[in-house]
C-alpha cells in the first residue's frame, strides 16, 4: 500500500480545519492510501491545534516562520513516498486522489493540482474571483506553475529541486512550480473533480489585504527566478495604470478634462484585457465585468505592494494555510 503524508499549514483556521481534515483523510482511504496527516502551525491562538490533534493530526508548532518553511518542515517530518500539500481552509472531493494517482499510473503528469471553486454563500467579488481561476473546456490542462492550495507529487521531486523557498512570504508555490517545471516535471492541473475553497474573503477589507499581501513577493520572485517577460507582465502593466492615473490628474489639475478623461479609459484597458482572457470562455457578460473592475483594483494594489516590498513591508505578517 502506498502512503501519503498530507502537509497543511495553520495559523487561526479553526473554522475550517476540521472540515479540511476530514475530507483528506475520506480521499486516502477512497484511494486505498495509507495517510499521515501533518498540521504545521504557525503560533495559533484558537482551537485549531487541538482540533486536529483530535482527529488523528501530528501538530508541529512551529511559530514566525514563512509559509515556504512551514511546507518544508511539515514535509521533513513524515515519511511517506508521495507529498500532498492542502491549505488549512480546503475541501478536497472524495476521488482527490482516486483520480490523480490514476492519471499518474497513465504517465499523464507528474505533479497535480484540483482547481478551486468558493461556496455559494461567498460575496460576489470572492466568488467572481476564484471563477477567474477555474479553466473552461478541456478537463485536463498542462501548466506552467501550480497554486499550493492542493498539490500532490512524488517525495523524490519534491526533493529534487530542495523544497519551497523559505525567504518567500508569498508566491511560494509559483516558484516551486516553475522550479518542478524546469527540472522536467510534468504539471497537470484538473477542472473536474474541484476543491472547495472555504476561506473566501468575506469582505472587502479582507480581499484587498489578501490581494496586497499576495503581490508583496514579486521583487523576490524576480531575484529568486531570474527576470523574465512572463514575472515582470503584472508589475509593469501595474506601473503603467499608475503612470496613466498621474497623468490624468495633471491633466485634471491643468484644465484639460478630457485629456484626462481619456487617459483614464486608456488606464483602465489592461484591467479589461486580463478579464477578457479569463472570462470570454464563460461566456458570461456579467462576469466579465465584475473581473474587469476586480482586476483594475487589483493593478493597483500590486503597484503598491511593490514600492512597499522595497521597505520589506508584510514580513512578519504570520503564514497561514
Amino acid at each position: 500500500m502506498s502512503r501519503i503524508s498530507i502537509v497543511i499549514p495553520m495559523f487561526n483556521e479553526a473554522r475550517h480545519i476540521g472540515r479540511t481534515l476530514q475530507s483528506a483523510r475520506n480521499a486516502a482511504e477512497a484511494a486505498g492510501l495509507e495517510c499521515e496527516l501533518v498540521v504545521v502551525d504557525n503560533g495559533s491562538r484558537d482551537d485549531g491545534p487541538q482540533i486536529a490533534r483530535g482527529l488523528g493530526a501530528r501538530v508541529l508548532t512551529l511559530p514566525g516562520l514563512t509559509i515556504g518553511a512551514l511546507r518544508n518542515r511539515g514535509a521533513a517530518a513524515c515519511q511517506g513516498e508521495w507529498l500532498a500539500f492542502l491549505d488549512a481552509d480546503i475541501e478536497v472531493p472524495q476521488d482527490w486522489l482516486t483520480v490523480l494517482f490514476a492519471l499518474h499510473a497513465d504517465h499523464r503528469g507528474d505533479v497535480f493540482a484540483l482547481d478551486c471553486d468558493t461556496p455559494r454563500q461567498a460575496p460576489w467579488f470572492a466568488r467572481a474571483w476564484q471563477r477567474r481561476t477555474l479553466r473552461a473546456g478541456r478537463n485536463e490542462h498542462r501548466a506552467q506553475w501550480l497554486p499550493t492550495p492542493n498539490l500532490l507529487m512524488q517525495r523524490h521531486w519534491f526533493e529534487q529541486v530542495g523544497g519551497f523557498n523559505e525567504h518567500l512570504r508569498t508566491g511560494e508555490d509559483k516558484d516551486l512550480t516553475l522550479r518542478l517545471g524546469h527540472a522536467g516535471a510534468r504539471l497537470l492541473a484538473l477542472r473536474e473533480p474541484a476543491a472547495l475553497h472555504w476561506g473566501y474573503e468575506g469582505s472587502w477589507g479582507e480581499w484587498l489585504g489578501k490581494e496586497m499581501w499576495r503581490q508583496g513577493s514579486q521583487l523576490q520572485l524576480l531575484r529568486s527566478n531570474g527576470v523574465s517577460l512572463r514575472l515582470l507582465r503584472f508589475p509593469l502593466l501595474s506601473v503603467g495604470a499608475w503612470t496613466l492615473d498621474f497623468m490624468a490628474l495633471s491633466a485634471l489639475l491643468d484644465g484639460f478634462p478630457h485629456v484626462a478623461l481619456f487617459l483614464l479609459l486608456i488606464s483602465a484597458l489592461p484591467a479589461l484585457a486580463l478579464s477578457l482572457r479569463q472570462s470570454l470562455s464563460h461566456n458570461d457578460l456579467l462576469f466579465s465585468l465584475q473581473l474587469w473592475g476586480l482586476h483594475w483594483i487589483r493593478l493597483h494594489l500590486a503597484g503598491a505592494a511593490f514600492v512597499l516590498s522595497l521597505f520589506n513591508w508584510n514580513a512578519r505578517r504570520p503564514a497561514r494555510g
